[in-house]
């Protein structure tokens, strides 16, 4: 299990609990694999990292598969109980060591500075608070250690940023784990202090109508190497 940080802050067991969402979503995942070509973009997300990595929210673990063997560990922090259990399965059928552990992401129980790399995948949308996350996760980084995103956010034109607001403001958290439509993971990570890399916009799926889910960056950042935050 990984160590807690001394100064940081105490957070519950179970921090986030949605037990009729997380079984939606852990059919629905395994079903994107191949419907949506989600295999496809984990490799992508995941294609040469190295050394210790930590994933923030891990969901119930289907990165797990797509680690390169340079990964020497990979420290999965996932809150929700049945997506952690099912990460767990999962992570003993990986081909690189994975430890799950409960946690959140605004509190994150691991040392700073000990991770060569951090991956965030389908989860600033649902954190509470976005700029805490991602300190914690230029906390845990090594000076100069890569951060891996594949988020979905606003996207389209006016007349579906609108309609993004107007569910983020209604009904689409509460049935969907938290998660909300309209934030922009690009401009969090900059106002994060991260220097972003090369970075994709695409549209998850790449074909039909375009829902208010579909818009999607895949991409690269680092923690400077420096103590300043990156302009």
């Amino acid at each position: 299990m990984p160590l807690r940080t001394p100064g940081a802050a105490k957070v519950a067991r179970d921090p986030v609990h949605h037990p009729l969402f997380a079984r939606y979503y852990a059919r629905i995942s395994v079903s994107a694999e191949t419907r949506m070509g989600m295999g496809g973009i984990r490799g992508r997300l995941l294609a040469g990292l190295s050394g210790r990595v930590i994933e923030i929210g891990a969901g119930n673990g289907l990165n797990f598969a797509h680690y390169p063997s340079t990964v020497s560990e990979v420290v999965a922090i996932e809150p929700e109980r049945m997506l952690r259990q099912l990460a767990v399965e999962n992570a003993l059928r990986a081909e690189v060591p994975v430890d799950v552990a409960p946690g959140a992401a605004e509190a994150l129980p691991v040392k700073s500075e000990a991770f060569d790399a951090a991956v965030v995948s389908l989860v600033l949308c649902s954190v509470r608070d976005v700029q805490r996350a991602l300190a914690e996760v230029r906390r845990v980084l090594r000076p100069g250690g890569v951060v891996r995103f594949f988020e979905h956010g606003r996207g389209g034109g006016p007349a579906m940023v609108l309609t993004q607001r107007a569910l983020d403001r209604t009904l689409w958290p509460p049935i969907n784990g938290g998660c909300h439509l309209a934030r922009d993971p690009i401009a969090a990570l900059r106002d994060a202090g991260f220097e972003l890399g090369p970075y994709r916009r695409l549209l998850m799926p790449d074909k039909g109508p375009k829902l208010p889910t579909s818009y999607c960056v895949l991409g690269t950042a680092w923690r400077p190497e420096t103590g300043e935050r990156a302009a």
